[in-house]
């Protein structure tokens, strides 16, 4: 008894979680302020197409190549050092962001914040394992955690409006500088240090093998979701599964890898794993379509709308932090399998929205699969990093967050082509007499079909607006009956086999 209250986090670990919760809620923020920015960064940069969308799309492409690679280097050289290491050069490359003078020098700015970020979710989870040993508060702590991966996609686009509003695009990236100088000041007196004792150095091949092939497979799957199905795609694929496969085999002769292979022979570490890429895939199939459902088909203002999804934001930090507290009455295999079902209701009423009106679908469709699927992402977390030895902790969160970062990229993969190639095929009729150039705009994207529609007279005009708003509210509607389809699925499975999911600690219910 006594030992056990020894081991119990203190207030020194309860600040220390919430200034690392705020450097987590950076981290996410970043994916998603820069796309309130864009206008103002291609007046002022004049980026081509190519150069606009790596200066999106690089951030997170970075990050989610270098996810396993810094979970392992933390577990070497020390999660706090990793950390506040990460948290200097995320500091000083958004510095050297907000004055970019041309293109390159942005897409070089945030590449290397996407490599600095990549530090911040393998280390901060695995530093959770350290400081709450007492695996009741240690699911606390990591509800906390999942819950400022919430807040930061919520409330990065309502900040960064904000900001936008009284000063130049650059400001946006700023933000970040005061909350990584508070993490460099104040994580060297409220975190611990830890490293693996017995790790050797690191294997320089099993580290380039492991970026290149996650870098490759990312790339395959967002060049399918931005231009379908091609040589240069499937060739990257290709490439990235065989450097996969050739760096799995080399792990098994090393005396020291770089990724403990015996961590997917743990029953609970597998199943979580798959459960929360699955999860996270499920919810892009939410989010994808919903803010430009509201502002392109609804006419609500980008305010506005992010206003309409702080609901769903609220419930999803709700169930983030009830979700440990339920584990007194009801086991990991039933929160699970109800958050799924729960979600799956939640994508069902979203698949009733309609053209002309949709909100009260949107809102409380929203609120239910986030209510739903938060428990998924905080017990799965749990378990992956309590299934994992202590010395290991740092790589199983970099393969947990690797897991995400793939469910994301096959979620808007997926979703998106579908979504996609329905708008096409349904707006085609609507472009009969209507110029070739304004045609293609049409074909591209929603927005570019409304600009057209804006430009063009009577009742051409007004057929393409209508048509397009139809096309993108039918590819909406599919996207939400598949995700019901996969949370509905997925949520059987889990409350069938009740006795063999993962329980919470790393076990097996037998």
């Amino acid at each position: 008894m006594i030992e056990q209250v020894q081991q119990r986090a203190g207030r020194k670990e309860w600040v220390g979680l919430a200034v690392i919760s705020i450097a987590c809620v950076l981290y996410i923020m970043d994916l998603s302020v820069l796309e309130m920015a864009i206008p103002a960064i291609s007046e002022d940069l004049h980026p081509s197409s190519v150069q606009l969308l790596w200066i999106i799309d690089v951030y997170g492409f970075m990050v989610a190549g270098f996810l396993i690679t810094m979970g392992s280097l933390g577990d070497r050289l020390g999660r706090r050092k990793l950390l506040l290491y990460g948290a200097g050069f995320f500091g000083a490359a958004s510095v050297f962001a907000a004055f970019a003078q041309s293109a390159e020098m942005l897409i070089f700015a945030r590449a290397v914040m996407g490599v600095a970020g990549a530090t911040i979710a393998p280390s901060t989870l695995s530093l959770i394992r350290n400081m709450f040993a007492d695996h009741e508060q240690r699911s606390r702590a990591i509800g906390v955690w999942v819950t400022s991966f919430s807040v930061g996609g919520a409330v990065g686009p309502v900040i960064g409006g904000i900001v936008l509003e009284f000063y130049w695009w650059g400001a946006v990236f700023l933000i970040n500088v005061p909350v990584m100088a508070l993490l460099l000041v104040l994580g060297p007196k409220l975190l611990p240090e830890f490293k693996d004792p017995t790790a050797g150095r690191a294997d320089i091949p099993s580290l380039l093998a492991s970026l290149s092939a996650i870098l490759l497979v990312v790339f395959a799957i967002k060049k399918v979701a931005q231009d379908g199905l091609s040589v240069v795609a499937l060739a990257a694929l290709t490439v990235g599964v065989v450097v996969g496969v050739w760096f799995v085999r080399r792990q098994r002769g090393l005396d020291d890898p770089l990724i403990d292979l015996h961590l997917f022979g743990i029953p609970a570490f597998r199943a979580a794993l798959v459960i929360y890429g699955i999860g996270v895939m499920v919810m892009f199939g939410g989010f994808l379509f919903m803010p430009q459902y509201l502002q392109l088909v609804l006419g609500y203002s980008p305010f506005a709308t992010g206003m309409w999804m702080v609901p769903s934001a609220a419930m999803f930090v709700l169930g983030s932090n009830v979700s440990p507290w339920l584990l007194r009455w009801c086991g990991p295999a039933i929160q699970l399998g109800t958050g799924l079902v729960l979600a799956a209701i939640g994508f069902g009423i979203i698949a009733l929205v309609q053209p002309d009106q949709g909100l009260w679908q949107v809102v409380v469709g929203s609120i239910l699969f986030s209510l739903g699927l938060a428990p998924i992402f905080t017990l799965t977390t749990d378990v992956i990093i309590s299934a994992a030895p202590a010395n290991r902790a740092g790589a199983a969160a970099g393969i947990s967050e690797t897991s995400a970062e793939l469910g994301g990229a096959l979620g808007i993969a997926v979703f998106g082509s579908i979504a996609v190639a329905l708008y096409r095929a349904r707006i085609e009729p609507a472009l009969s007499g209507v110029s070739a150039d304004a045609a293609e705009s049409a074909r591209g994207t929603l927005g570019g079909a409304m600009n057209a529609a804006r430009a063009l007279p009577g009742e051409v005009g007004h057929r393409l607006l209508s048509a397009s708003a139809e096309a993108f509210t039918v590819g909406m509607q599919v996207t939400a009956v598949m995700s019901a389809l996969l949370a509905l699925g997925l949520g059987g499975l889990v409350l069938a086999r009740g006795k063999s999911v993962v329980d919470v600690g790393g076990e097996v219910r037998e």
